[in-house]
């Protein structure tokens, strides 16, 4: 047997080239997603867990709750009732439905009743703007200060930019910016351009319209 050809006495491994399974020996590269559909795929708005309104709906139901419970429990041992309970009933069962205070508690109850019905039929977190999904399984939002934030230090790199004030609403960006030299109609060209660039580089699920304004700074003394 003739050693190999080479170097003193060292082997070398021949490149093997391996077939994938039941692919007939072609191997086919996976398809990269479609960049329009996954743009197009919006994350829609973040929903409140509502802690809040629902704790205190949940401690105001068990007091009540717990406190007619008591008052059932102590009658049936053979206690009197409250007297709370008594003039309730009482006042239930001889004021007439027009009787102003009736009109105000059926206000108030129907009036918190719309509120809870409105709480649960809103998502809330106003202040988080949802971002688009490049992927199915990750969600992310960006809350309206960092926004605000991002666009006024881009503002504030357009040459003749003093000052500038952005505040981000829901579906608009509302910026005020006072200039100092520059004629304001370039600065304001200069100012779309670059904040368009930046409320497309914010990723946001729908894109904000921008209202610009423009000032001179105002005199001293």
């Amino acid at each position: 047997m003739s050693e190999p050809q080479g170097s003193e006495g060292t082997t070398q491994r021949l490149p093997v080239i391996e077939k994938a399974a039941d692919t007939g020996g072609e191997h086919q590269a996976p398809q990269a997603p479609d960049a329009k559909t996954d743009e197009a795929r919006g994350s829609g708005r973040f929903w409140s867990a509502r802690r809040v309104p629902a704790g205190i709906v949940a401690l105001l139901l068990f007091v009540v709750a717990g406190a007619f419970l008591y008052d059932i429990a102590a009658v049936r041992a053979g206690r009197d009732a409250m007297a709370w309970r008594k003039n309730l009933a009482r006042q239930l069962a001889e004021r007439p439905l027009d009787d102003i205070w009736v009109l105000v508690g059926a206000g108030v109850a129907a009036a918190l009743g719309l509120w809870l019905i409105v709480l649960a039929l809103t998502p809330g977190l106003r202040a988080v703007l949802p971002m688009r999904r490049p992927h199915t399984d990750v969600r992310a939002g960006l809350h309206r200060t960092a926004a605000a934030t991002v666009l006024r230090d881009r503002a504030m790199e357009v040459a003749g930019v003093q000052a500038a004030r952005v505040r981000v609403r829901r579906s608009r960006a509302d910026v005020r910016a006072v200039s100092h030299f520059r004629e304001l109609d370039d600065v304001r060209a200069d100012l779309d351009a670059t904040l368009t660039e930046a409320i497309r580089g914010l990723g946001v699920d729908r894109p904000h319209a921008l209202s610009v304004r423009m000032a001179r700074p105002g005199r001293k003394g």
